[in-house]
This record gives structure tokens, C-alpha cells and sequence, in this order.
């Protein structure tokens, strides 16, 4: 019993070793202990302050003023997707709401229905898998609806439908007990009774509505020409022509901006998780039907509201510095060793520790066994032992400094390049270089931006037409595009299985009447003018598909990139067979893939409540079957090759299409009913010039310039589609030799120099190359020194004394 009280005794004297009992506490525990002191239990009774968290816990918000300007990086992608999808609504509803004005006057509301509205806030969380709720929130009375009959020019009191998506796992619709993430929960939050407050989202009662008073209420002062005005021309099937301008959200140009952000906060007694949410306002010609058009004037009557997890955004951890500067609740909470090492941010990992590694400085190089920098998770989770003793860099000796006078290669130099890279001595020209078997990327660069508007016209249907690894990465890159049509897609395959505008309810509620042209004119425009790498967008319908129309095809576009002029127009109008729009390469795909089997397609379930009556007392289950309906994802839509559009935006553009879907005319089976197609702009991609798996499709894959033998290639992402786009890194057990505020050779640098020898130049090419990790000081080790001198003098003198012997 004795030895094992010492050894306890010992072992408490020692101290026990433990994984975060040696880390000081910081920002990151501060918000994590805010976040778990509020639950679905006690959020009623929790202090108002403590709902919410501070501004700075969500850095880096997406700036439509630097969205063109500056790359947005993948951790912000996320963010940048729930500002455009917050754009996009604002800009539709503030469209079809105005759009009365194009038609003629009668005693009737042109606005959508109710089920338009509780069905498009569900393709909104349903096609975006970040997106966790969207809603709109309108002022109130100001909201007028033609659900209700003899309910013209009358308003509901208040009306807000907002879906959000549910945890599935307990259902009994699923028999696995996973959460699918396809079941929604859809409400109407302006039905409550009227003695209920706390229920009244436009009130300070409902506490965590700071998305509501971000824009309202808009209490327009003595101007009335204070909202923004946008200018579309319109050019219908018939071809006639008009001009409409409509009020819309502020510009990208004024301040604030369209898009406003709110502070994290814990959505009590809703989804009960802590939600960020950007809001944009929705503008209205008010009030309505008065016969006097001087008193009606714009006004923001509600706002578009989108929301997504605060756990899945990422937190940038890294000291504050060029290009990181802002307000950030969590800067420097790293725990590099900032001697030697310095932090660099990755994505990824949401909120939680370690999303970011630390890499050496320069004049430093990490030892010979470590191959990667130091991944921050790992860092974070060491013991203290493990802390102090490792995570370092070793310091590099014998630095150079950069030679300021070039020389010409040597013949012999030169020649083992060129033969090294021999498609910079044999190569083609002009369409032909992108068909040579080793890619010299110069010549096929040459090519394709050397393609304009006049150029084109000469160029075969071939030539206009690139291989599809060209455009390698596209389907990351535009992935928020991509999601913008196939949100629209699944709009419409909704609204066509699940509203019936032939059913009949009791009371005075109407059934929502067909899509309507305007409503898919105001959806096709929505997604060029809230996302500005869409130039163009279209809703292609089959033939005989829509309803009153044998074709129907809105198709919206843009000719500069930041304007307020936009133009659409009915491809329906053209009636050539070659310039029809289904016999697009995209469309006639998509219609023959899904022609007959819908087995793959995704099922959405949605668990909705309407208001009770027109006044809206209190809420009542929506009793409809099916109570679900089946669209298209992401991975179902067509990706086309790049091409040069040389009869529209006069740009190389790759097209993403996503189909609809809906009953067919004995509502016994899905039929194909359409696509929704966007175009983007393929020169925004950015090229990938590293190696990579053989399998991989990138036409610009290793040829990179960089020393196989001393180094490695990394992409640099935001150089767009220009060579230059990486880096070259030391390998394990090699070192950046060169005195320099970088440690690693950039990737343009490199390009430039290697044309250099190929145009037999001065270039300093051959001296990009890593060397040997060994030499940790010029300074001479005295120890050393003094031990070899012992060796060599007794070495001599033994020598001496054989020789004399001899």
C-alpha cells in the first residue's frame, strides 16, 4: 500500500500533463460559454443583450463594393451566397410588386399569391444547403394578396411567411432515422392574436428582430425620390417593345449598400440555433389604387431576409495585418509561435479552434522532418510538453541576397530547359495549340484571350468551341451560381406539383393562380441582377409547358458588368430552326436525360401553416397531399463546355442548366417541363497549373515552372485566367536560400523569367531552386574548430614520430 502512495504523492507532485488546462482562456471562449448559456429552455427569460452576440464575431462580411475587386476567398463563399440570395429577392419582389404598372388598371391585384410566397422562401433552403431560413417581412398593412376574395385593395395586418429548414431524423416518413435535411417547416409569423405581442415581429417585444429594423419601418421624409431606380428593357414574343423602371434596393455604389448584416443571434422559440442573416430592403409604389399618382410614392414596404448557422462560418484566428485588417473578435487567438512562425488562415472548419497553420517566417525553414507547415488543429490540441518542445522553425543560414545584374542563359542551360520543355520549340499556333498532346500554355493563352468581338466572326463553330478541361474548376468556382438557377428550378417544379389553381377551398381563401409572365420575367431578371457574375440567364419552357403560350422563354442579360440598365427579352420570338432555344446543346441534354425516370430525383417535404383567416388570428395546418415534390439538385444540372459567345456578350462563358419539373396533364407522372440556364464568364476562373491525379480533367495541369527536384507547386488562388497562379515551395529537407520578405518562389515571377530563356534574354531562372537544408550559422562553432585542430596537430605529431622512427 506504501509505494503506491508515494507513487500518488509523486505523481500529484509532478503535476499531470493535460490538453487545454495550460491554455490561457481567450475571445474564442468567452462567445463559445455566451453560446452555451442560452438554450431552447431558457432563451425566454434570458437578458436581451445576452441573445446576441458582438458585431466583430463575424469578420470579413461580403462587400458588394469589393465583390468585382477583390477575390473572395472559399471561407467567405458561403456568406457571399446568402448576400446574393438576399439580393436576388429583394430585387424580384420589388419588381413583381411594381410590375401592375405594365399592365392594364382593373379591380384586381396583380400580386403573387399566398402559396408563391411560402413556396419560393422554401427553394430558397432547399436548393442551399447553407441557408438554413429565409422569410420576408413586410411593414405593417402593406402587404396586398389576391388569396382572398372580395380582398382588393385591402391588406393583412401583418405577413411574413419564413421557412426554415427542420431535424428530420425523428419522422416516420424516415425509416433510417437519419436527418435527410430535406424537410422544411413553413409559417406564416404575421398570424397571431392580436393580445400576443411577443408574437409581433415588427414590435421591441419580439427582442431578437434587428433584421426588421435594419430597413423598418421607412419613414420617407420630405423627398420622394430617394429609392433607387432600375431600367430594364423588355422585348416580347410578338417583338414589341417596352421600357420599364422599377424601385429596387439601394446600389452597389450607394451607402450602406443593398445588403445589411445583422449581429449572431439565438433564434428563440423558432429554429432555437444562433443565426446570422443578411437582410435587403423591398420597395413598393405606396399607397396603392388612391387615383392620385402624385401621392404614391416609393418605399420600402418590406425586407428579404436569408440565414444561415453561425457554427458553419469560419473564424480567421490570425493577428490582424495587410490584407486581414477589420473588426475581429478572434484575431490573434492563434497559438503559433510567433518567434519563428507566423499564421495563415485555411477553410473549412467552421467555428472551432484551429483553422489555420503556422508557417515558418522568413529566414526560417522547418526541420528536416516535418514535410507540411504545422496544422493549427494539431497545435491546439498538444499538451504543453509537446507545445514548448515543437511547433518550431529552424532559423537559416548563410542567406543571399537577390542578384541585381541578369546575364543570358548559357547555351548549355538554355538547351536542357528547351529540351526539358520541349513544346516551347515545337509547338502550334492560333486554335491548333490547344490539340497538341504536352499543352504549351503561352500559345493557347495567345488564343483564347486574343478572341474578341471582331475576331469571332471569321472563327469556324470549332474554333469557338474549347475541350471541357479547359474550364477546370468551373463547377467550384460558380458553384453559387450554379445554386441560383437550380433554386429557381426547384421555385418551379414547387409551385407546379404542390399549387392546384383549379382547387377549392372553404371560406373566402382563392387558390393561387398559373405562373404568370411577369412573375418569370421578374425571376429570370432577379438572378442577373443579384449576382454580378451572371451575365446572362434564361427559363426555357418546352413546347406547350406554360401555361396560354406554345413557347416561353425569358432571357435576361447584361452588356457592362456594375449598371443599373438591363435588358430582357422572349426567345420565343425567334422562330428560325437553328435559332430556337431547344435545340440548345443544354437544353435538348437535359430533356433526353430526363425524359422517362425521376427516381433520382430529390424529395422535399414541408410541414406548413397558413393563417386561419384574411385577418390572420392564429395559424392553421395546410391540409394537402402530396405534401412534398421532387426537383432536381446541384449535381443533376448540365455543365456546358467553354464557348465564345459572339452574337451576345461577346465573351468565352461557360452555361450551367438545371430542369423543372411538374404534373403532366392527367397528373398521374413528372414530366420534363423546362431548364433554367445562367452564363458566366470563364476568364473570372482561376488556372490550376500545379500537378495532379492523372485523373483529373485540367488541360493546364504540370505545366507549372517549378523545381521538381527542390520544390513543390501551390495554387494561388484569385490570379484569374492568366498564368503565374502558384507558388513554388522547398520541399521536406530544403530551404528558400534567398534573404526575402516570402519564402517561396511566385509562381508569375517564375513565368516570367522561363520566357525569358525561351526568348534567350537575361534571366536569372536557373536560380529558382531550392537548396539543401544544412548550413544553420556562418558563424564558426569554436568547439568545433578547436577539436579539429586538436585532431590535426596530434595526427601530425604522430606522423613526425614515424617518420623519425623510420
Amino acid at each position: 500500500m506504501t509505494p503506491i502512495i508515494i507513487a500518488c504523492w509523486f505523481y500529484c507532485l509532478l503535476g499531470v500533463v493535460g490538453q487545454y488546462e495550460w491554455q490561457a482562456r481567450d475571445s474564442f471562449d468567452e462567445i463559445r460559454m455566451q453560446m452555451d448559456k442560452v438554450n431552447e429552455d431558457n432563451c425566454q427569460i434570458q437578458h436581451l443583450g445576452d441573445l446576441y452576440l458582438p458585431y466583430d464575431s463575424v469578420s470579413h462580411l461580403p462587400d458588394i463594393k469589393d465583390i468585382n475587386i477583390n477575390p473572395v476567398f472559399p471561407n467567405r463563399t458561403a456568406l457571399l451566397h446568402l448576400h446574393n440570395m438576399a439580393l436576388s429577392r429583394s430585387f424580384f419582389w420589388s419588381y413583381i410588386l411594381q410590375s401592375r404598372f405594365i399592365r392594364p388598371a382593373i379591380n384586381d391585384t396583380y400580386d403573387p399569391g399566398m402559396m408563391y410566397y411560402f413556396l419560393s422562401t422554401v427553394a430558397d433552403v432547399s436548393a442551399n444547403p447553407y441557408i438554413n431560413a429565409s422569410a420576408i417581412y413586410f411593414s405593417p398593412n402593406m402587404s396586398y394578396s389576391p388569396s382572398y376574395r372580395g380582398f382588393f385593395n385591402k391588406t393583412f395586418p401583418r405577413f411574413a411567411p419564413r421557412t426554415f429548414r427542420a431535424d428530420d431524423f425523428n419522422d416516420p416518413i424516415h425509416l433510417e432515422r437519419i436527418s435527410t435535411r430535406n424537410t422544411f417547416t413553413v409559417q406564416d409569423l404575421g398570424s397571431f392574436p392580436n393580445t400576443r405581442l411577443s408574437d409581433d415581429y415588427t414590435t421591441d417585444f419580439y427582442h431578437i428582430n434587428e433584421w426588421y429594423k435594419k430597413w423598418l419601418p421607412d419613414n420617407v421624409g420630405k423627398r420622394h425620390d430617394t429609392k433607387t431606380t432600375y431600367h430594364v428593357e423588355i422585348r416580347y414574343a410578338n417583338n414589341t417593345n417596352e421600357t420599364f423602371n422599377f424601385h429596387g434596393p439601394p446600389a452597389a455604389d450607394e451607402y450602406p449598400g443593398p445588403v445589411q448584416w445583422t449581429r449572431p443571434y439565438f433564434d428563440c422559440g423558432r429554429s432555437n440555433r444562433w443565426l446570422v442573416a443578411a437582410v435587403s430592403p423591398v420597395a413598393d409604389i405606396y399607397p396603392r389604387h388612391t387615383g392620385f399618382r402624385h401621392i404614391e410614392y416609393p418605399k420600402y414596404t418590406a425586407v428579404s431576409v436569408m440565414e444561415m448557422d453561425f457554427d458553419r462560418i469560419d473564424i480567421n484566428q490570425c493577428p490582424k495585418g495587410k490584407g486581414n485588417s477589420g473588426n475581429n473578435r478572434f484575431a490573434n487567438t492563434a497559438r503559433c509561435k510567433t518567434d519563428t512562425t507566423e499564421c495563415e488562415p485555411i477553410h473549412g472548419w467552421g467555428f472551432r479552434r484551429g483553422g489555420y497553420q503556422c508557417r515558418c517566417k522568413p529566414g526560417y525553414r522547418l526541420p528536416t522532418v516535418v514535410r507540411r507547415p504545422y496544422l493549427g488543429e494539431i497545435v491546439e490540441r498538444a499538451t504543453q510538453e509537446q507545445y514548448y518542445n515543437g511547433f518550431d522553425c529552424s532559423r537559416i543560414g548563410w542567406l543571399h541576397k537577390m542578384p541585381v545584374q541578369w546575364e543570358k542563359a548559357k547555351p548549355y542551360l538554355r538547351e536542357k530547359y528547351l529540351e526539358q520543355y520541349h513544346n516551347y520549340r515545337n509547338y502550334s499556333t492560333g486554335s491548333s495549340s490547344l490539340q497538341d498532346t504536352q499543352l504549351n500554355i503561352d500559345q493557347a493563352l495567345k488564343f483564347i484571350l486574343g478572341m474578341n468581338k471582331d475576331t469571332c466572326k471569321s472563327k469556324t463553330l470549332p474554333e469557338l468551341m474549347l475541350r471541357g478541361d479547359i474550364s477546370f474548376g468551373a463547377e467550384e468556382f460558380f458553384e453559387n451560381e450554379a445554386k441560383m438557377a437550380t433554386r429557381l428550378a426547384n421555385f418551379i417544379s414547387a409551385f407546379l406539383q404542390i399549387s392546384d389553381p383549379l382547387e377549392v377551398y372553404s371560406g373566402k381563401r382563392v387558390a393561387d393562380r398559373p405562373l404568370t409572365e411577369d412573375q418569370m420575367i421578374g425571376e429570370t431578371l432577379a438572378l442577373v441582377l443579384g449576382d454580378t457574375k451572371i451575365w446572362t440567364a434564361g427559363t426555357f419552357w418546352d413546347r406547350n409547358k406554360f401555361t396560354n403560350r406554345t413557347f416561353f422563354a425569358p432571357y435576361a442579360y447584361k452588356t457592362q458588368l456594375n449598371t443599373r440598365n438591363f435588358k430582357l427579352e422572349d426567345l420565343a420570338r425567334l422562330n428560325k430552326t437553328d435559332e430556337i432555344y431547344t435545340r440548345k446543346s443544354y437544353f435538348q441534354a437535359l430533356k433526353q436525360r430526363w425524359a422517362t425516370n425521376f427516381d433520382q430525383l430529390e424529395k422535399y417535404y414541408m410541414k406548413i401553416k397558413i393563417r386561419f383567416n384574411e385577418t390572420g388570428e392564429h395559424l392553421k395546418k395546410y391540409e394537402h397531399y402530396p405534401n412534398y415534390y421532387r426537383a432536381a439538385n446541384l449535381d443533376h444540372g448540365y455543365w456546358t463546355t467553354p464557348y465564345f459567345d459572339c452574337n451576345g456578350t461577346n465573351k468565352w462563358v461557360i452555361t450551367y442548366a438545371s430542369p423543372f419539373f411538374g404534373w403532366d396533364s392527367l397528373k398521374v407522372k413528372l414530366e420534363f417541363k423546362g431548364i433554367v440556364a445562367v452564363t458566366m464568364d470563364m476568364l473570372q476562373l482561376d488556372i490550376n497549373q500545379c500537378d495532379d491525379k492523372f485523373y483529373k480533367p485540367n488541360a493546364f495541369k504540370d505545366t507549372h515552372k517549378c523545381d521538381r527536384k527542390t520544390s513543390y507547386c501551390v495554387p494561388i488562388l484569385g490570379r484569374g485566367f492568366e498564368t503565374g497562379g502558384y507558388k513554388c515551395e522547398c520541399k521536406q529537407g530544403f530551404e528558400y536560400p534567398f534573404e526575402d520578405l516570402i519564402t517561396y518562389y511566385d509562381g508569375q515571377l517564375v513565368e516570367a523569367e522561363f520566357n525569358n530563356i525561351v526568348n534567350d534574354t537575361e534571366t536569372r531562372y536557373d536560380m529558382f531552386k531550392c537548396r539543401l537544408a544544412g548550413a544553420s550559422s556562418i558563424q564558426v562553432n569554436w568547439i568545433l574548430l578547436l577539436s579539429v585542430l586538436m585532431i590535426f596537430f596530434l595526427t601530425q605529431r604522430r606522423v613526425e614520430n614515424v617518420f623519425n622512427i623510420l
